[in-house]
Order: structure tokens, then C-alpha cells, then sequence
């Protein structure tokens, strides 16, 4: 129903009318809402359109305080820990997991460099082992948690070497062949 058109609702239908109850008088007092929790009497509708024992608006009772705490009804909820998720060996700190990541980044790249100019891939390779060995101490310390990624650094960076060494080798013995010729 809408507010200031009693009696009428907005989609055009009359509301269920209750041939027992009492016909309602627009200027007489309204009925008073039943404590909280407690059924209405007989013939006695709820105010505001809310079910039987509940609160009919959000506003607090005329002389509370609207700015106070407001206590859960059931007590707070219990707080768990993260389940699932296992402390790792420094949680708390700051991992510094940069000398692995970075030796598998070159390891990676003194592959690609091996192949096509043996020059840069040879020295990258190296780089990335020294890298990928400071990771691991780095890891074995506890002030690192990329294992994987300093294992990867030295097997990269150990295939990027021999990858440029097999490709100077190779490149060398193809120009001697045209030098000879």
C-alpha cells in the first residue's frame, strides 16, 4: 500500500479484507505494537508492515542513545587462523627471493643468447650459476623461499655455457671449412 492512500494498492488490487475485523478508523488512536517477542491479540494487525515480534524500524526507542555501541546478539564470532596455509620459514619478514628469480631470468636468456652468438650466452651462463648458487645459500639461510627457482638458475645457466661452447665450436669449424676451400 502506499502511504496517504489507505485501502488502495498501487497495482489497482484491494487488499484482503478481514470480514471479522473492526473497521479501521482514520482519525482514532493507532493500535499499539506488541512488546517485543510477544504475539498480537486477536484482530490486532502489525504496525508497519513488519512480521509479528519484530522491530519496526532501524531508528532506536525514543530515549536511547543512537550512537551507541550496539552489542551482537550472540557474542562475536570465533577467530580461526588461515586454514590452509602453512607459515612459511620467515613469515613476518620480507622474503628476498631476487638472486633466483634473476639467475633463472639470465639462465633462461644465456640459452637463446648460446645459440645465436656464443659471445654473450658463455658469460651469461656463468652469471647465472653464480646467481643461482647465491640463491641457494640464500634459501638454505632461511632469508629466501624460491628454491625452485635458484635450482632452475643453475641448470640453466650450466646448459646456456655448454650451449655456447657447442655453438662456438661448431661455428669455428664451419668457417675453417670456408677458409680452407
Amino acid at each position: 500500500m502506499q502511504p496517504g492512500y489507505p485501502g488502495q494498492d498501487p497495482y489497482g488490487q484491494q487488499p484482503n479484507q478481514d470480514p471479522t475485523a473492526q473497521p479501521n478508523d482514520p482519525y482514532a488512536q493507532p493500535p499499539q505494537a506488541p512488546q517485543y517477542g510477544q504475539q498480537p491479540q486477536y484482530g490486532q494487525q502489525p504496525t508497519s508492515g513488519q512480521p509479528y515480534g519484530q522491530p519496526t524500524s532501524g531508528q532506536p526507542a525514543y530515549g536511547q542513545d543512537p550512537y551507541a555501541q550496539q552489542q551482537p546478539p550472540y557474542g562475536a564470532a570465533p577467530q580461526y587462523p588461515a586454514a590452509g596455509y602453512p607459515a612459511g620459514p620467515a613469515q613476518g619478514q620480507g622474503q628476498n627471493n631476487t638472486m633466483g628469480l634473476a639467475g633463472m631470468i639470465v639462465g633462461i636468456a644465456s640459452i637463446v643468447l648460446g645459440l645465436c652468438c656464443p659471445l654473450l650466452g658463455v658469460p651469461a651462463g656463468i652469471v647465472a650459476v653464480v646467481l643461482g648458487v647465491l640463491g641457494q645459500k640464500k634459501v638454505q639461510a632461511g632469508e629466501a623461499s624460491n628454491a625452485g627457482q635458484a635450482r632452475a638458475a643453475l641448470i640453466c645457466g650450466a646448459v646456456g655455457v655448454v650451449v655456447g661452447i657447442v655453438s662456438a665450436i661448431a661455428g669455428a669449424a664451419i668457417n675453417m671449412n670456408n677458409f680452407g676451400a
